[in-house]
């Protein structure tokens, strides 16, 4: 199987799904490499409606970065170039043309929570779980989702998700209004992508003028240079003996 998929089965709106349920959907420079390719040839989709992300099987929509991929990489610099390449790609979801959906069907944790901050509507899985976690391996949000995190939620909610490194059951990322709305578990990919549906009943003229308010208003408080100092400022800490020595911990742990 392709570690991500691009999918369409209802009309107008296109699923990228990540394909890696046996590394709980992670992310490596595979699965960068393609979700570039894929949202280059979607922009230019004339009766593109939206785009849904979302994760394969019912346990994951994706657990972040994959540190055995990532994890030789020791020095700032390096590590800047991968934050900073996945960074660009939540850039360009979140100022996409036309709108963003996160699927959440099961545990967003790390930069699978970033992932879910750059779509404009987040709808879960009732029993998902979703958490900023970077910070139990010393690090900060690095592909920009802390600064797309405050945009998206009220400051001290979002401070709350982001310094307590905690997991959020879907009902409580509701509450805080990162999730949009949680859906039952049974057949939950077939009701969200309804419920998605009925949400885009105007012609794509309309959805995309409707966008282009919101990506107006992100350009304009310089979104991208956030982004990209938050992953600067990740990089500096990851290269710290506290982050290499956390990740060392977590990956004994998950081979063990």
């Amino acid at each position: 199987m392709e570690k991500v998929r691009l999918l369409e089965r209802f009309e107008g709106i296109a699923e990228i799904e990540i394909c890696r349920p046996e590394k709980h959907n992670a992310i490596d420079f595979d699965v960068m490499e393609k979700m570039e390719y894929i949202l280059n040839e979607l922009a230019l989709k004339k009766d593109l409606k939206a785009i849904v992300i979302r994760g394969n099987g019912p346990k994951t929509f994706c657990s972040g970065g994959d540190l055995s991929a990532f994890h030789s990489l020791r020095t700032k610099e390096d590590a800047y170039r991968m934050l900073s390449r996945m960074g660009n790609i939540l850039y360009e979801l979140a100022v996409f043309p036309f709108p963003v959906f996160a699927l959440i069907n099961g545990t967003a944790v790390g930069g699978g929570a970033e992932l879910a901050a750059a779509a404009d509507i987040r709808i879960a899985r009732k029993g998902s779980k979703i958490g900023f976690i970077q910070g139990t391996l010393a690090i900060t949000t690095g592909w920009g989702g802390g600064s797309l995190l405050f945009d998206r939620i009220r400051h001290d909610q979002a401070m709350v998700m982001l310094a307590s490194s905690r997991i959020f059951a879907a009902e409580e990322a509701y509450r805080t209004g990162f999730v949009t709305d949680v859906l039952d578990d049974a057949e939950f990919e077939e009701e969200g992508l309804r419920y998605i549906s009925e949400l885009l009943k105007p012609n794509p003229d309309v959805l995309k003028a409707y966008k282009a308010m919101k990506t107006e208003q992100l350009k304009a408080a310089g979104l991208q240079g956030k982004m990209n100092k938050e992953s600067m400022r990740c990089a500096e800490l990851w290269e710290k003996d506290a982050h290499l020595l956390a990740a060392d911990s977590f990956l004994a742990n998950r081979k063990g």
